[in-house]
């Protein structure tokens, strides 16, 4: 999750929130390789960018693979602030089915839901990945699971 910024003609900038909603949220979430429950936010609630506002005008299907397929304004034409950037938030936790396994691991109770951390590796960066849920902590089975959830948990980390 966070402000969404996107790199055009060597300089990386911000969307103008103008027209965002959910299905432009999919398609950033896709475009990261992320799946999850897309959420759009608005009004810099990741807080405001620096630098050009490139986008405005966003207007997705929900189909596309990128941003640049959809329909939006001409990059660098846009009638915004950066009060006005607009954010995603692409929840793992949420809309996905998430096997968890009993677990009798020990370790310090995180504040919050789907907290992740790998335990039982020979080096912090490796191990059984598990997650917090309701009080306690579960290991993720490996029905499904794929490189792509190992770089969600890695970002996570």
């Amino acid at each position: 999750e966070g402000r969404v910024e996107v790199y055009h003609d060597g300089k990386w900038g911000t969307i103008c929130d103008d027209q965002w909603d959910d299905r432009d949220a999919e398609v950033v979430c896709r475009q990261l390789g992320l799946s999850g429950t897309p959420k759009a936010l608005s009004w810099a609630h990741y807080g405001q960018g620096s630098g050009p506002i490139l986008l405005d005008e966003v207007q997705c299907s929900g189909n596309e693979l990128s941003l640049d397929q959809c329909k939006k304004s001409d990059w660098g034409q846009q009638n915004c602030d950066h009060i006005e950037d607009a954010g995603v938030s692409c929840d793992p936790f949420t809309g996905t089915e998430v096997q968890l396994c009993q677990s009798d691991a020990v370790g310090l109770t995180p504040t919050l839901q789907g907290t992740v951390r790998l335990a039982g590796g020979r080096s912090p960066g490796e191990g059984r990945v598990e997650v917090y849920y309701n009080g306690d902590w579960g290991t993720v089975c490996d029905d499904g699971w794929t490189d792509l959830g190992a770089q969600v948990v890695c970002r996570q980390l």
